[in-house]
């Protein structure tokens, strides 16, 4: 039934072996960066550290601000390049509108999507606030917000499905009348026992995007492909891109390191940190790159794959220069970049 309704066509693969052998390519996707490791930068900044790095696009951050002295639910989370209460401002928004779009264009950088990853399931202030990144969105021609659902940590999954249909109905509703599509990045959000023991994000497999899509049919509910996630899953990271290669929105270049000898002694039902880290492309994970960039072909994708950085080891230190942090994206980029035309 998935594979009838999402495909383009009947013979999608369910394997990597069985891929499309046609090999006419018509669209071109761009290699981007993710805003968040960014976060002493404004938009024009990054603008301008985008074409320092070669890159063809970003993805712009854009978290509501904190209470002064709240700290945030997880990292990046505080991080605003795209200042959403600025853009939606009735008197100022206009003229700080015209002034990005056009730096956008002069620098030859897209503003491919924005990225708020809140918990809208668990907290309805995250929904309030996606409704208006969407608008926001809008007024700057981004064509695509990358998001998470969330989850209830300890709901089930029947109840987070009827979760789902309530909250996200009315915001689809509102990415629909704003010509915005929504790609739920599939991360479970489940690192540590914090977010035990379902995770905070529900979109994590394909069988929960089948009944998601059922719910929720609309061509602006969709996915961004991140298959780090998928590696340390278990789940087959390539067959689900073609089964869902109309959803495909958005895609993300992030790694994945499994330590496999932490892994045995401590089994898959310890927190995954605990036997993983997220790390740069480049630097020695688990992530098929070949194959993931032949599927993004194969099925014709024409968006960002944009870089993302959850690199522990390269991250600017407090009180230091984030010379280290530059280096590394530019390594990370060069290594990308020999899969892209």
């Amino acid at each position: 039934m998935c594979k009838e309704k999402f495909a383009q066509t009947s013979q999608t693969p369910d394997s990597p072996a069985s891929a499309p052998t046609e090999t006419s390519i018509k669209r071109l996707f761009k290699l981007g960066l993710q805003t968040p490791i960014l976060d002493k930068m404004d938009i024009f900044q990054c603008i301008d550290f985008a074409v320092e790095c070669g890159f063809q696009s970003l993805e712009i951050a854009a978290w509501p601000p904190l209470p002064e002295g709240q700290k945030p639910s997880r990292r990046y989370a505080d991080v605003a390049q795209l200042r959403v209460l600025d853009v939606l401002d009735e008197k100022n928004g206009p003229a700080e509108i015209e002034k990005i779009l056009a730096y956008s264009e002069e620098k030859g950088v897209e503003l491919a999507s924005s990225l708020f990853c809140g918990n809208p399931l668990a907290n309805p202030a995250d929904a309030e606030w996606m409704l208006k990144v969407i608008q926001a969105s809008a007024k700057l021609k981004i064509p695509v917000l990358t998001c998470f659902t969330g989850r209830v940590k300890d709901m089930n999954l029947e109840d987070s499905f009827q979760l789902l249909e309530k909250v996200f109905k009315p915001i689809v509703a509102e990415a629909e009348r704003h010509a915005v599509k929504l790609a739920v990045e599939h991360c479970p959000t489940l690192f540590t026992e914090t977010e035990m023991p379902y995770g905070c994000n529900l979109m994590s497999t394909p069988a929960i995007w089948e009944r998601a899509f059922q719910l929720i049919p609309s061509d602006h509910f969709g996915i961004c492909a991140d298959i780090s996630h998928f590696t340390w899953l278990s789940v087959d990271p390539i067959a689900p891109l073609y089964e869902f290669r109309t959803k495909i929105f958005s895609a993300h270049a992030k790694d994945i390191k499994v330590h496999r000898r932490k892994l045995e002694r401590v089994g898959i039902l310890a927190p995954p940190l605990d036997y993983m880290e997220p790390i740069l492309p480049g630097f020695g994970g688990d992530v098929p790159w070949a194959d993931y960039f032949d599927a993004l072909y194969r099925i014709g994708f024409s968006g960002t794959v944009a870089l993302e950085f959850e690199d522990k080891r390269f991250e600017p230190k407090k009180g230091e220069d984030d010379e280290i942090t530059r280096r590394a994206i530019l390594k990370a980029k060069r290594f990308l970049d020999q899969f892209v035309v």
